[in-house]
């Protein structure tokens, strides 16, 4: 018997009945009743989270509105809350329903909703608190209920951390704004002060100027008020020479003076003495007459003598007083002169350090006028709509670009290529319910272990190419899915379901039902380890190590290259450990049917009661 003619057989006694027929065909459908629907199921259940109820509360009282330094208060308030409200309700990320904070807590318990957004009544306070001396920061408040679901309250994080993150650019965006707002009011002020000091460095440069003009004037009078000192202290001292020469003079005089006058005051005794001795002598009065006659001359010149000599001894005086009084001030003058001096010598050096300090001062204004042009050119002209987009900016700096080298179209082809992947291996188990793998019969006829191998392996390994067919028109016409090579993935499903007939098929010759059993157990361990839905790297280290060796996990990443545009290279090599999985378990196979024939009786050639 042929390899063709026990195919055939095999066939035969699977459609023997009408019962047979459907059994088969329902068995065939496994696979894409379970992939199919599942997919069906998970297709894209993000399209439908605007359905999902949730519960928004909104307490939040508003706050006066901030203003930036040059602005005066409005008196206007803000309400962030009603602000955030309206955008999550237009959003309609989710089913939002507005309600009080008993209606929300009550919804969440009896599961109305699958969680609860509550905006506090400080909301829009906080958000505006940093521009106070209490900054602190705005809440949102989360509540679930994982009695109701566990994904809701996953959904609500991710939902939250939005809003969090929408806010925060919202908020961040008006504070930028009215940051912006007030620094383009410190460019125009920086504008009036460089003017101003413009006009302080051009007048300290001047006075800078002066001041050096000034220092040099000061630095002359110093020298000449210093010769005036010291002729004047010269002419002090002959002043005074002469003022003490003058009163020896006028001493001498007085003393002459007061000698002349002193005979001048004796002469009418000396006459009346000299006519009483001539009367003594004898003389008579006409002689004594005579006599005094001849010197009465003589008395007036002495009279005329004195009254010159008074006349020069008071002129001499007043020489002497003059003389004095030019010398005290001379003296007089010697001091004022020095006084002046010293002076003139302070007035210099603080002339000089007028001088140094006012070039300091023309130095730092012009420092300060070119700081503060620099400090304007620096700050960029602003306008109302460049302000408004450098807020934006500030406020959401990172925008996150994003592309993918191999792309799913959504989430459930995104899921597809796991969950095609295991519907091949519940295909091919389902199979093995009613499919011998291998005929006693044929064993007990043929002394070919290998032909009886390929027959027991093509018969489930044919049925199983018609369930991948029969899943990927699923896939691609119902689902809609999109396959960027659908020829290469039919191919790795077929293949893939090849595969796994092989290692059933092994575990049967084996271990019989055991072996069957055995293929559930492995079904299960490759549900986790094939990566399917998380990365195989979040696995356990036992787990992660079975990933690179069961053969799930290889259809699973072939597949994802093939459908979504991705690196055949990878798909190569995934076909090739494929390939050595399908060889491995044929051989595998083989030497059981090889040890089955060597113990093979009589009563292996009756009929199978059950085909």
């Amino acid at each position: 018997m042929k390899v063709p003619a026990m195919i055939a057989a095999e066939l035969r006694r699977l459609t023997a009945s009408r019962m047979g027929v459907i059994a088969l065909i329902a068995l065939v459908c496994v696979p894409i009743l379970y992939g199919g629907l599942y997919l069906w199921a998970n297709q894209d259940p993000y399209a439908k989270f605007p359905e999902v109820p949730v519960a928004l509360v909104v307490d939040d009282q508003g706050a006066p509105e901030p203003t930036t330094g040059t602005d005066a208060a409005t008196g206007e308030t803000v309400n962030y809350g009603e602000d955030v409200a309206e955008n999550l309700i237009d959003g309609n990320a989710f089913d939002w329903q507005r309600m009080t904070a008993d209606e929300a807590a009550e919804a969440l318990r009896t599961g109305t909703v699958d969680f609860t957004v509550t905006i506090p009544a400080d909301f829009s306070a906080a958000l505006t608190s940093a521009a106070g001396d209490d900054p602190h920061q705005a809440r949102i408040d989360l509540e679930t209920n994982d009695a109701n679901n566990y994904l809701a309250s996953s959904m609500g994080t991710q939902a939250v951390e939005k809003i969090r993150s929408s806010v925060a650019e919202m908020v961040g965006s008006q504070a930028a704004e009215r940051l912006l707002t007030g620094l383009s009011d410190v460019r125009d002020n920086l504008v009036t002060a460089v003017d101003g000091a413009t006009q302080l460095a051009d007048g300290a440069t001047t006075a800078a100027s002066g001041s050096a003009t000034l220092a040099d004037g000061t630095s002359q009078l110093a020298a000449g008020t210093s010769q005036l000192a010291a002729g004047a202290s010269t002419l002090a001292s002959g002043a005074q020479q002469v003022s003490d020469g003058n009163r020896q003079l006028a001493d001498v005089a007085d003393r002459a003076g007061a000698a002349v006058q002193q005979a001048t005051n004796a002469l009418p005794q000396v006459r009346t003495d000299i006519a009483t001795l001539l009367a003594d002598r004898g003389l008579t009065q006409d002689e004594i007459d005579q006599v005094l006659t001849t010197l009465d001359p003589l008395a007036t010149r002495l009279q005329e003598g004195n009254t010159t000599v008074q006349t020069a001894v008071g002129k001499v005086d007043q020489l002497a007083d003059g003389a004095a009084a030019v010398a005290s001030g001379a003296a007089q003058l010697s001091s004022g002169a020095a006084t002046v001096a010293t002076g003139a010598a302070a007035a210099n050096d603080g002339a000089a350090q007028l001088r140094d300090g006012l070039g300091t001062l023309a130095n730092g204004t012009a420092e300060l006028r070119d700081g503060l042009a620099d400090g304007v050119a620096q700050i960029p002209v602003s306008t109302p709509e460049l302000r408004t987009q450098q807020a934006d900016t500030i406020a959401d700096p990172v925008k996150v670009s994003s592309d993918k080298v191999a792309s799913a179209e959504d989430y459930g082809a995104g899921l597809a290529p796991f969950f095609a992947a295991l519907s091949a291996w519940i295909g091919i188990y389902a199979l093995f319910l009613i499919v011998k793998p291998i005929s006693r019969r044929a064993v007990t006829a043929l002394h070919s272990p290998i032909r009886v191998t390929l027959a027991g392996w093509l018969t489930p390994a044919a049925l199983g190419g018609v369930q991948m067919l029969g899943l990927m028109g699923i896939l691609a016409i119902t689902l809609g899915f999109t396959f960027d090579n659908p020829i290469g993935t039919l191919g790795v499903l077929i293949a893939a379901s090849a595969t796994f007939a092989a290692i059933i098929l092994a575990l049967n010759v084996w271990l019989g039902s055991v072996g069957q059993f055995l293929g559930l157990v492995l079904m299960v361990l490759q549900l986790v380890t094939a990566g399917g839905t998380f990365p195989w790297q979040t696995l356990p280290a036992p787990l992660a190590a079975l990933h690179h060796v069961l053969p799930l996990g290889y259809v699973v990443d072939a597949m994802r290259q093939l459908m979504y545009g991705g690196d055949l290279a990878r798909a190569g090599w995934d076909l090739a450990v494929l390939g050595l999985w399908l060889v491995g378990a044929l051989v595998f196979a083989a030497i059981g049917v090889t040890r089955m024939t060597h113990r093979r009786t009589l009563r292996d050639l009756q009929p199978s009661l059950i085909g």
